[in-house]
C-alpha cells in the first residue's frame, strides 16, 4: 500500500482535488486542504522533508505583491459603477430605437450593447442581469421567441469573458507568466468575430424565421431624425472614450493594465457623476462587492499556491507533462484533447477555478510543445466562456432566471442557450485552424542566428603570473595550462539555452 500511495501520489492528490470540489466544498478551502494533507502525508512517506512548507510564506507573500492582480479590483469597480449608474438602460433604450425600424432589431441591439458592457464592465453577471431586466420584458412584449429572445441576452452577457478588459484575461496572462496587455490585444479580434457571429445567427433567424424576431411597430419609436441622431452621440461617446481611456493606452503602451484599470475607475465616477447618479449608496455598493469578489479571487489563488506547492513536490507536473505531451496528433492532438477537457470541466467549474487549479498544469505542457502562450490563453479563455453558457449549470442561465418573468420557462432558457454554445465551439475551432486572429499585432520573437554573432572580450591579464624561462619547459610538462577562450565558452552556452 504505502509503494502504491509513493508510486502514484500525484494522480491521487488530483482526483481528490476534484473529487472535493465536485461534492460542494469550498473551492479555496478544498484546493489548500489537499495541500496540506498530502504534504504532511508525502513528508511521513519520506517523500520530501518538512522545509516544504518553509517556502509557503514566500509563495504566498508572492501573491499579495503582485501588482498584475491590482487590475482586477480597478476593473470590477468600474463595471459595477457604470452598472448601477444606469449606463446599460441608457444603452439598451437608444440602441434598441436605432435599430427597431428592421427585424431582429432589438436582439442586435442587445448583441450590441452586450459587446459595449463587455468592454467597459468585463462584469458577466452585471451584463446578464441588466439586459434581463429592461430588455427581456420588451422583447416579449413585441413577440420575440421566448428562445432567443433567452438565448441572446445571456450569450451576448458573456463577451465580457473575452472582450478586453476581462478578468478572466487577466488571470490567464498572470497564470502563464504573460503580459496582460499582450493577452488584451491577442483576444481583442476573437472577441470582435465572436460578436458578429452572434449578429450573423440573428440575421438568420430574421430571415428564416421572421415571427421569432419582428420589427418595433411605428408607435413604439419615439425618436426619429435629429433627435434620435443627438441620443445616439450623447450616449454612445462617454462609453466609447472610456473604452479609449482605458484599452486605448493600454493598446499603444502608454499605461499598464493596472493603470488602465484605475484610469478607467475613476472615468466610471466621473460619468456617473456628470450624468447626476453618483451616490453615497452606489460608492458603497460598488466598493463592498468589488471587496468581496478581490478577496474571492486572492483567496483561492493563496489555496492554488499551497496545492501547487505539495503538487510539484511529488513531480505532479512531470506526471501531467507525460500525460498530454504523449498524445497522437502533436499540437493539434494536444489542443483537442485539452480543450474538450476543458469544455467538460466547465460544467462543473467556472472560469477562476478553472484558470487557478487547470491552466497552470496546461501551460508548460504547451509551452514545450512549441504553442504560442497568448494563443493558447485566448483560446481557453473563449472555451471558458461555454461555462457561463452551459446547460444546466451555467450561471449566466441561473443569472437570467433569477430576474426572467413567470411565463419563462427554465427549459426556454436552456433550449435558447444551446445555438450560442454551439457558435462558441465553432469559435474555438476557427482559433485552433487561424491562430492568426490573436497573434495578428502581437509583437514577435525575433530569431537570432548564433552562428553569425561575434563576441569579443578583451584579456586584460590582470591577475596573471609571468614566469621566468627557466622555470618554463618548452611544451614540457612545466608549461602552464592552456586558458579555454572565454568567447567560444560564451557562444557555446549561448547554443546551449537556445536549443532547449
Amino acid at each position: 500500500m504505502t509503494q502504491f500511495l509513493i508510486a502514484n501520489m500525484a494522480p491521487i492528490i488530483f482526483a481528490s482535488m476534484i473529487l472535493f470540489m465536485l461534492v460542494g466544498f469550498p473551492v479555496a478551502f478544498a484546493l489548500a486542504a489537499n495541500g496540506v494533507v498530502f504534504g504532511l502525508l508525502g513528508m511521513e512517506l519520506g517523500l520530501f522533508g518538512p522545509q516544504l512548507f518553509q517556502a509557503l510564506p514566500d509563495r504566498i507573500f508572492g501573491v499579495m505583491a503582485n501588482d498584475t492582480l491590482l487590475a482586477i479590483p480597478f476593473f470590477t469597480f468600474m463595471g459595477l459603477i457604470l452598472e448601477r449608474s444606469g449606463m446599460a438602460e441608457d444603452l439598451l433604450d437608444t440602441i434598441g430605437q436605432l435599430f427597431g425600424p428592421m427585424r431582429g432589431g432589438l436582439a442586435f441591439a442587445v448583441v450590441f450593447v452586450g459587446a459595449l458592457l463587455a468592454a467597459t464592465t468585463g462584469v458577466v453577471a452585471a451584463s446578464v442581469i441588466s439586459m434581463g431586466l429592461i430588455s427581456l420584458p420588451i422583447m416579449l412584449r413585441y413577440g420575440y421567441d421566448k428562445k432567443l429572445a433567452t438565448g441572446v441576452i445571456a450569450a451576448s452577457g458573456t463577451l465580457a469573458q473575452i472582450i478586453p478588459p476581462s478578468l478572466v484575461l487577466i488571470i490567464m496572462a498572470d497564470q502563464l507568466g504573460k503580459s496582460v496587455g499582450d493577452m488584451y490585444k491577442g483576444a481583442f479580434i476573437p472577441g470582435f468575430v465572436l460578436t458578429l457571429m452572434y449578429v450573423g445567427y440573428v440575421v438568420l433567424v430574421a430571415i428564416f424565421k421572421p415571427k421569432w424576431a419582428p420589427a418595433l411597430p411605428p408607435e413604439a419609436r419615439t425618436l426619429r431624425g435629429f433627435k434620435l441622431l443627438m441620443r445616439v452621440l450623447t450616449t454612445l461617446v462617454p462609453p466609447l472614450a472610456l473604452i479609449f481611456l482605458v484599452l486605448g493606452t493600454i493598446f499603444m503602451g502608454i499605461a499598464t493594465p493596472t493603470e488602465g484599470g484605475a484610469m478607467g475607475a475613476t472615468g466610471a465616477l466621473v460619468m456617473a457623476l456628470a450624468r447626476k447618479r453618483l451616490t453615497w449608496k452606489l460608492l458603497k455598493q460598488g466598493m463592498e462587492t468589488t471587496a468581496k469578489l478581490t478577496t474571492f479571487v486572492v483567496f483561492i489563488l493563496i489555496g492554488a499556491r499551497v496545492f501547487s506547492l505539495t503538487f510539484y513536490a511529488v513531480d505532479g507536473h512531470r506526471w501531467v507533462e507525460h500525460l498530454l505531451s504523449d498524445l497522437p496528433g502533436g499540437q493539434i492532438g494536444f489542443l483537442i484533447v485539452v480543450n474538450a477537457l476543458v469544455f467538460l470541466l466547465a460544467f462543473f467549474l467556472d472560469f477562476f477555478e478553472l484558470s487557478f487549479i487547470i491552466v497552470p498544469l496546461l501551460g508548460p505542457v504547451a509551452d514545450k510543445l512549441g504553442i504560442d502562450l497568448i494563443w493558447f490563453g485566448v483560446l481557453l479563455a473563449v472555451n471558458m466562456q461555454t461555462s457561463f453558457m452551459h446547460p444546466p449549470f451555467g450561471f449566466a442561465l441561473f443569472f437570467l432566471r433569477s430576474v426572467a418573468p413567470p411565463s419563462i420557462k427554465t427549459s426556454d432558457i436552456y433550449w435558447g442557450a444551446i445555438p450560442f454554445v454551439c457558435i462558441q465551439v465553432i469559435m474555438v475551432g476557427l482559433l485552433i485552424m487561424l491562430p492568426q486572429l490573436v497573434t495578428f499585432g502581437l509583437d514577435k520573437d525575433v530569431k537570432v542566428d548564433l552562428n553569425a554573432v561575434e563576441i569579443d572580450v578583451p584579456v586584460s591579464g590582470y591577475g596573471s603570473i609571468d614566469l621566468p624561462p627557466s622555470l618554463v619547459a618548452p611544451g614540457g610538462k612545466g608549461a602552464p595550462a592552456t586558458e579555454e577562450d572565454p568567447n567560444k565558452a560564451i557562444m557555446e552556452s549561448l547554443k546551449r539555452e537556445q536549443a532547449k
